[in-house]
């Protein structure tokens, strides 16, 4: 599964070094010398990465591809995709790739459908799940007390929403409070 790992980000200085958004827990195995990245926009590469380093806690890459520093202004924003087997990902059962995540039906205990997840959200405290529903957008913890099941295979999530959550998320919508 091709999967998210960085973010092509300023150049750093003129020899066409990038900075890079980093969006993988294993850096030091997605960004050695020589790995190749597929790219999004696909017209921006494959890039080949020619050298890595840390700059006071920045990761730079150059790619054999990229030359300098106008090339890599050209490639900004750039999408870094690496092809993972996902059977060797998880250390732990519950860890998920948000590509596995996205477009799965949430539902409630009770089967009812709320909606279908949109994205995760990173937040320094904790994991968001974004659901698009019927009403809007429904943002949920990713805790296990509100998330207690996620079944990839079936492309089902079960959640626990905190109470009232879906109640003020209707009443939000459905224009309370105004005269």
């Amino acid at each position: 599964m091709l999967l998210v790992v960085g973010r092509i980000g300023r150049a750093h200085g003129v020899h066409g070094e990038a900075t890079i958004e980093v969006r993988t827990d294993l850096p030091d195995e997605r960004f050695v010398v020589g790995a190749r990245l597929i790219t999004d926009p696909e017209s921006n590469g494959p890039l080949t990465i020619a050298s890595a380093r840390d700059h006071n806690g920045i990761l730079l890459l150059k790619f054999s591809e990229v030359n300098d520093r106008t090339a890599i202004e050209k490639v900004r924003d750039t999408l870094l995709l690496a092809d993972v087997d996902m059977s060797e990902e998880a250390a732990f059962e519950d860890e998920y790739h948000v590509q596995q995540l996205i477009g799965c039906d949430v539902v409630l205990q009770s089967g009812l459908k709320i909606g279908e997840l949109t994205d995760v959200l990173n937040l320094p405290g904790q994991d968001l799940l974004a659901i698009k529903g019927d009403r809007g957008e429904i943002l949920i913890p990713f805790i296990a007390e509100f998330v207690p099941e996620v079944d990839i295979e079936n492309r089902r999530i079960v959640v626990l929403p905190p109470e009232g959550l879906l109640e003020l998320h209707d009443s939000s919508e459905s224009g309370a409070g105004d005269e």
